[in-house]
């Protein structure tokens, strides 16, 4: 099977969900089945693909003919992952795979519009469904564009960029993506690292427009109430917000923060048993080599955490 997108770190990620046979696992972010198929060839486990892109569904239907009743696909968003779990009688599991940001396929479909590289309709929804990022530019002010694009893709010239955006709608909307290149590119000139200067304008919509960071959030509390004592939660990041609200999750949860963490929840008794123990204190790395075939590898960064017997601590 075609997978169409490589995994990063598969072995690691293995390595770190620790893998029994009888085990059942999810898969979070399906995709295209890169960490399913790894999971279900290293043990004779079952496995939940759970992705809220209908595309990606449809195409691991073939995938799940292959491994005779060991996998099913559910579509739905991540950060509902107890409640999905709870529809199909599953109310505890042995290890929770995320791998976040978007999939080769998508990135390269030109009428998804997440990609800056090819003229496409400016989308950029994983569902398919709800506003567009079109929607967002065209409909908020200027401040409120200038601020997703800094707090979410640490654009320098996010200002000048949203000034940008506003002059050009007031003469026609920004329908496609390669109208928006236009404006980011007569605003900002291009670095000295080669880097397009669109890169960091089209991740910071394409947060904002699927809302990662609350489904990031979501998805860590409720892997937290479905794994079983022992269970791993293993996420793969490739920005470093989603990697510092990994970090802070773990570390807050395994006891590892100070006291009155400033990322702690104010309704959260700073007192309560660590709901996870830490693999290891600092991040996993793709290896020099894993970089050079697979340079999608080099921004990711994998942390694993080990699920205690301690209640969750949001129920």
């Amino acid at each position: 099977m075609n997978l169409g997108h490589i995994p990063v770190m598969t072995q690691e990620v293995l390595s770190g969900l620790d893998l029994r046979d009888g085990g059942i696992y999810i898969d979070g972010t399906f995709g295209r089945g890169g960490y399913t198929k790894a999971i279900l060839d290293a043990a004779t486990t079952q496995v939940f693909g759970i992705d809220r892109d209908p595309s990606a569904i449809t195409f691991g239907a073939k995938l799940v003919s292959e491994y005779d009743g060991r996998l099913t696909l559910l579509q739905g968003r991540f950060g509902n992952i107890a409640s999905i779990m709870a529809e199909q009688g599953v109310n505890q599991v042995d290890g929770v795979m995320l791998d976040l940001g978007v999939s080769s396929p998508q990135i390269d479909d030109p009428y998804r519009g997440f990609s800056f590289r090819f003229d496409g309709p400016l989308d950029m929804r994983m569902e398919s469904e709800g506003p567009t990022a079109a929607d967002f530019i065209n409909g908020a002010s200027e401040e409120e564009i200038a601020n997703v694009i800094f707090q979410y893709g640490d654009e320098r010239y996010s200002r000048r960029i949203a000034r940008g955006i506003i002059a050009a709608r007031k003469i026609n909307p920004i329908l496609s993506t390669f109208q928006l290149v236009s404006i980011i590119h007569a605003n900002v000139r291009r670095s000295k690292d080669g880097i397009d200067p669109a890169t960091r304008t089209f991740m910071a919509l394409r947060i904002q427009v699927n809302d990662e960071l609350g489904e990031l959030e979501r998805g860590l509390i409720g892997a937290e109430r479905i794994l079983g004592p022992g269970g791993r939660l293993a996420a793969v990041a490739f920005h470093s917000l989603e990697d510092r609200k990994i970090k802070s999750f773990f570390h807050e949860h395994s006891g590892v923060a100070s006291k009155g963490s400033r990322h702690m929840p104010d309704n959260i008794d700073s007192n309560l048993a660590p709901s996870f123990n830490l693999i290891k204190r600092g991040v996993i790395k793709p290896s020099a080599d894993e970089v050079s075939l697979n340079p999608r590898a080099r921004s990711a960064r994998l942390r694993v955490a080990v699920r205690t017997a301690a209640p969750a601590w949001l129920n």
